[in-house]
């Protein structure tokens, strides 16, 4: 590190006032050379395409598909995609790289709604925690197919069991044949189960009957946590230089993943049945009358994209000032589309073959979430020639995905500490990571007791849900109508360049009315629907479902508590007050001084702030000379 004399340091530090310590781990070359930068496009490239690409692509986007009308959902799915995927991306990705600062330190521009930083950083939190323990998930069942036959292929001897080897046992449910063990609700008097959901049940989860009986912690899924947790830290230690590094392989890892299983189920016998039930002649167009099929899609999109959660801003905060997010945008939101769509071909051409051998229809062996990634699909691989291999690479795949997305998400919490205490944590960023992702192995403990599937499903339910889509709304609501959208889109032209009336005009209407609009239908729809949830037979009991919305309240009510926090602590009458903290703080400006410019010059900040302390002054003509 360079030395300096007394004077020049305080000189340095009052031109950055965010930056106290150089971070060891920026690289001489870096355009930032207190914050640092990616190392190359294509890292920051490959990590948003990571975070973008989830478990969700893999056993979510396929199962929607094939409810809502198989190739018909493309069409709303794809339409969602346009007015509302991409230009949210677009507005997250630019609003990060603007001014190099996480998702709390980036509500500098309307700190009034600082609290919607805050609340994104605690969504991340906590659903970090479930995400890790998938992960471990998906480890044990990777070590466990290293096994021939798969240890799930057959019955194992337990004394209770209800295991069935052979042909999957129907019943008559409400005058509806179903196969009592793929639906999550069957109450069939027969409760045979196949080899792969006892495997699941009563070996991987050793899963109680209810979230009331907590029971021992599952050793073995412990261990699985404590590996996840270390691989995460280790390829975090030195933040985005190690994990940019990482993301060569564990962002391009699936899609190989997923070309050898899709040329291997496409010459499966019954294999062109299951993807006619996908997307092929089986497709449904009257279901694109259906609210819900468009909900849906639109859901799909928001979730899959991680819109709300701060990780798409953090990312975008290390780009160098210039980079064109617009293009990152399309790159990464059609990439990760275009993934779901290809993991749907590979997840029905397998359950194609499986319905195939069992001689029962399609639709009698899908499922979602963790009945399709631990229970159908490792049933069907276990069907397969050399099926050990076969389940290692699914498995991997799985791990991989689910890597890169909780890579991101430690990443949104140490850049906002490192953002708000750089005098604390600058220099101790190895220190924080292995801090953290300790933390998150302690709070992941209590999922993988055998009650924590029950944990692991009530995260997901209320937290990674709707809160998001009241938080994106916050966040359009503060950028485009409180900060103001004409001033937006100026602060992205210092980035991009300038850009003709006609190119913002499909980006203005999206932000200002389309986006908004989604989101108000889509949140109202899902409260109008809102069911307690459950897994399986087992319902979640009063204290449970508390504790869900508790986690709700938890969340959101970090924005109205650091508003009020702020109006207190700003002076003034309540009027002025409130269109102080409406206004961005002097803090808010390009993180460089190079790339300021006229618009956020020192001279021009100053001028802007002590009108602000004037009552006086007239405030329109300093909002124009702003703008």
């Amino acid at each position: 590190m360079r030395e300096y004399s007394w004077s020049s340091f305080k000189n340095f530090i009052s031109r950055n006032p965010a930056v106290v310590d150089q971070d060891p781990h920026v690289d001489n070359g870096d355009e930032n050379t207190e914050r640092g930068n990616w190392a190359s496009k294509r890292e920051y490239i490959l990590s948003t395409i990571g975070y973008a690409v989830g478990l969700g692509n893999i056993w979510r986007f396929p199962y929607l598909a094939y409810k809502n009308g198989g190739g018909a959902f493309l069409i709303p799915y794809f339409v969602m995609l346009v007015v509302a995927g991409i230009p949210l991306f677009f507005l997250e990705s630019a609003f990060g790289q603007f001014c190099s600062q996480g998702p709390i330190n980036i509500w500098r521009s309307v700190p009034i709604l600082q609290g919607v930083g805050i609340a994104m950083v605690m969504v991340t939190l906590i659903v970090s925690v479930y995400y890790n323990v998938i992960i471990a998930y998906s480890l044990y069942y990777m070590f466990a197919s290293f096994q021939s036959p798969l240890p799930w292929s057959s019955c194992l001897s337990l004394a209770d069991s209800n295991c069935s080897n052979t042909s999957i046992v129907h019943c008559n449910v409400s005058g509806v044949v179903l196969s009592n063990w793929t639906q999550e609700n069957s109450t069939c008097p027969s409760s045979d189960t196949s080899p792969s959901e006892q495997y699941w049940d009563r070996v991987a989860l050793q899963r109680s009957i209810s979230m009331d009986e907590t029971g021992p912690v599952v050793w073995h899924l412990a261990l699985c946590l404590l590996l996840s947790s270390t691989i995460v830290a280790a390829a975090l230690i030195r933040g985005i230089k190690s994990s940019g590094k990482v993301v060569y392989f564990t962002a391009t890892f699936p899609y190989v993943v997923i070309l050898i299983l899709l040329i291997r189920g496409v010459t499966l016998e019954g294999a062109i049945d299951g993807i006619e039930f996908y997307i092929g002649s089986q497709s449904n167009l009257t279901k694109l009358t259906e609210v819900e099929v468009w909900k849906d899609a639109a859901t799909q999109t928001f979730y899959s994209l991680s819109i709300g959660w701060g990780g798409v801003m953090t990312l975008a905060s290390y780009n160098n000032f210039h980079n064109n997010m617009f293009k990152d945008a399309f790159v990464v939101t059609l990439t990760n589309a275009g993934t779901s769509v290809l993991a749907g071909f590979a997840i029905f051409s397998i359950l194609g073959h499986m319905a195939h051998i069992y001689k029962i229809p399609i639709g009698e062996v899908v499922k979602e979430g963790f009945g399709l990634a631990f229970i159908v699909y490792p049933d069907a691989l276990s069907k397969l020639p050399i099926s050990p291999l076969w389940s290692v690479l699914f498995f991997f795949m799985l791990l991989t995905v689910g890597l890169d997305s909780q890579f991101a998400g430690i990443e949104v919490i140490t850049t906002c500490l490192l953002d708000a205490f750089p005098k604390i944590f600058k220099s101790k960023r190895v220190l924080l990571t292995l801090i953290i992702s300790s933390i998150l192995y302690l709070l992941g403990l209590p999922c993988v007791t055998r009650a924590g599937i029950y944990w692991v499903s009530l995260i997901d339910h209320f937290v990674a849900s709707w809160v998001l889509l009241f938080l994106a709304l916050l966040e359009i609501i503060g950028v485009c109508y409180i900060y103001g959208g004409n001033r937006f889109i100026k602060d992205i032209e210092m980035m991009i360049g300038k850009k003709s009336f006609i190119f913002w005009l499909w980006w203005r209407a999206c932000w200002f009315f389309i986006s908004p609009c989604v989101i108000v239908v889509i949140l109202i729809w899902s409260l109008m629907k809102f069911k307690p949830p459950s897994y399986g037979e087992a319902q979640f009991p009063v204290w449970g479902l508390a504790l869900g919305w508790c986690m709700i309240v938890f969340i959101l009510l970090w924005v109205p508590v650091i508003a009020m926090y702020k109006l207190m602590r700003a002076e003034g009458s309540p009027w002025k007050r409130l269109k102080s903290l409406c206004s961005p703080a002097e803090e808010w400006h390009p993180y460089l001084d190079i790339h300021r410019g006229e618009r956020y010059s020192e001279e021009r900040c100053r001028l802007r702030m002590s009108h602000k302390t004037k009552p006086e002054v007239n405030v329109n003509v300093i909002s124009s000379s702003w703008l």
